[in-house]
């Protein structure tokens, strides 16, 4: 693997896979971060997303692989390969802003709530086709979701998984901040592998709609005396599995963010399926 601070090469592998794809093409480097680096790559023919997971990152870009090649969607084509120390993927360039661009157009007024109320259906109503299919995303974050004008594309399936197919064993539950407070204390108490329910996911997806409408993590760490990046994210699942720490206290949103909370407040058994929270969105969260 190259040097930290070293760029990151794409492989001639990928490269000649998204060629033989998109016709000669040219890489514009997106991110690189976690061992993990991804290139858009733009051809005569299309337009694509050449992630590539380097030395210790390789395994969760095979996972990824392997999830696309097992859920069989139709806008998700994935061709995939190995290269020295790394694991690539091609798949096709969703265009289009995430969950929090959205938010962020409405935040600093260059759209409306209609906008971003639309967009909260949608990708609830997305989540819920996905359940519909068996999966569980099990990493939902304001960016894993792109809002195209065919639809809401979810991304970085590393972790998903189905009855059948195991969670894997390196997964620790995503982002802690959205981390459900029971699935939190089960990996707290050494529950392996770590396996997130579909209750779990809509509390993730109400705490991705929260962080969103807010622009900070749901729950109140100030209030609670926790300092995240002090504690690290071990010690934030163990203050998160207690389920005592109150909600954050900013209401930019009061509507949408009642409907929010009731779910994020409310035990495993009683939270709605994303299908009716987006229901809930639409005759609530008033505009």
């Amino acid at each position: 693997m190259p040097p930290a601070n070293e760029e990151k090469r794409c492989p001639r592998e990928a490269v000649q896979a998204a060629t033989d794809l998109y016709g000669p093409v040219v890489l514009h480097p997106v991110s690189d971060q976690r061992g993990s680096a991804v290139w858009r790559v733009v051809g005569p023919n299309g337009t694509a997303a050449v992630k590539v997971g380097f030395g210790d990152a390789a395994y969760v870009t095979a996972r990824e692989a392997a999830v696309l090649d097992r859920m069989r969607l139709s806008w998700y084509r994935a061709t995939h390969g190995t290269a020295e120390d790394a694991y690539w993927i091609v798949t096709p360039w969703f265009a289009g802003p995430s969950t929090r661009e959205v938010f962020d157009a409405l935040h600093d007024g260059r759209a409306d709530r209609n906008d971003a109320h639309k967009a909260a259906i949608d990708l609830c109503r997305t989540v819920a086709g996905l359940h519909g299919r068996g999966w569980v995303h099990a990493d939902l974050q304001p960016e894993h979701a792109i809002h195209t004008t065919t639809g809401v594309r979810l991304i970085d399936m590393s972790w998903s998984w189905r009855p059948g197919f195991p969670p894997s064993p390196r997964f620790m539950g995503g982002v802690p901040h959205l981390l459900a407070p029971e699935l939190a204390a089960s990996i707290e108490a050494g529950v392996r592998p770590v396996m997130p329910s579909p209750p779990a996911e809509v509390y993730a997806l109400a705490g991705v709609l929260w962080t969103c409408v807010t622009g900070r993590w749901p729950l109140d760490y100030r209030w609670a005396g926790i300092r995240p990046h002090a504690i690290g994210a071990a010690g934030l699942r163990q203050a998160i599995s207690t389920g005592s720490i109150p909600l954050d206290s900013a209401r930019p949103w009061p509507e949408l963010q009642h409907v929010l909370e009731d779910v994020l407040l409310a035990p495993a058994s009683e939270r709605p399926t994303e299908a009716q929270l987006a229901d809930l969105i639409v005759y609530k969260a008033r505009l």
